[in-house]
C-alpha cells in the first residue's frame, strides 16, 4: 500500500463517518478510523468530517485532547481535508447559536444564510461548484460538478486566495478552500456520487 493512501479518519463522535470511511476506501484508501490524538503522527493525511454545531462540535474535539495533537500534525506537513463541519471548524469563530473559537488555521468566520422570504434554511441539496482556481483536489470534475449540501451557516474567508471553489444559494460563499496542505468542502462527498468520489480519490492519491 502506497503510505500517502493511508488516512486517518478523525472521530470527534459527529458526522457519518462510516460513509465516509466507505467512500475513502472504496477509492483506495486504507483507513484507521479513530478518536485519539496518538495516531496522528503515523499518518500522512487526515479527513476531518463533522454533522451539527459548530460548538458542540469544537467542544469535542477538544475534550478528547485533539486540538495540539492536529495542530503539531499539520505542522510535520500532513495534509488535512475537512468536510463539511469539520471544514467550518478550521476558521476562526463562528456564529451559530452564540461565538465559539475554532481552530483559526484560515483567517475568516461562519456566519448564517440571511433571513430572505425566498431563501431556503438550511440549504440542502444539489448545488453547483464553481471552480475560481485548479488545485489538486478537483482535478478530473465535469465542466459543472455539482455536489451535496446540508448547511445553515457558511465560510467568509478573510483571504480570497484561499476561496478555490464557490457555491451560490442566493449569496454566493466559498464551498471549497484550501491553502498549503489544508483544504475543505462544505458539501458531502460521500453524498455526492461520481464528483463526490474524484474528489475523494484525488485526495487520496495526491502526494506533495
Amino acid at each position: 500500500m502506497n503510505a500517502f493512501r493511508r488516512i486517518l479518519l478523525l472521530d470527534v463522535g459527529t458526522g457519518n463517518l462510516q460513509s465516509v470511511q466507505k467512500a475513502l476506501e472504496a477509492v483506495g484508501a486504507e483507513v484507521l478510523r479513530s478518536d485519539s490524538g496518538h495516531d496522528l503522527p503515523n499518518y500522512p493525511k487526515i479527513v476531518l468530517p463533522g454533522v451539527g454545531a459548530f460548538g458542540d462540535f469544537m467542544a469535542r474535539l477538544r475534550r478528547l485532547g485533539l486540538e495540539e495533537p492536529l495542530r503539531e500534525a499539520l505542522a510535520r506537513n500532513s495534509t488535512l481535508l475537512g468536510i463539511c463541519v469539520g471544514m467550518q471548524a478550521l476558521f476562526e469563530s463562528s456564529e451559530e447559536m452564540g461565538f465559539h473559537s475554532g481552530l483559526g488555521l484560515f483567517k475568516g468566520r461562519v456566519v448564517r444564510f440571511p433571513q430572505r422570504p425566498l431563501l431556503k434554511v438550511p440549504h440542502t441539496g444539489w448545488n453547483e461548484l464553481i471552480v475560481r482556481q485548479e488545485h489538486f483536489l478537483l482535478a478530473g470534475l465535469p465542466e459543472r460538478p455539482f455536489a451535496y449540501f446540508n448547511h445553515a451557516y457558511y465560510c467568509l474567508p478573510q483571504q480570497s486566495e484561499n476561496c478555490i471553489a464557490a457555491t451560490h444559494h442566493e449569496v454566493t460563499f466559498a464551498s471549497v478552500v484550501a491553502s498549503e496542505n489544508l483544504c475543505a468542502v462544505q458539501f458531502h462527498p460521500e453524498k455526492s456520487q461520481k464528483v463526490g468520489l474524484k474528489i475523494l480519490q484525488n485526495f487520496v492519491e495526491w502526494q506533495p
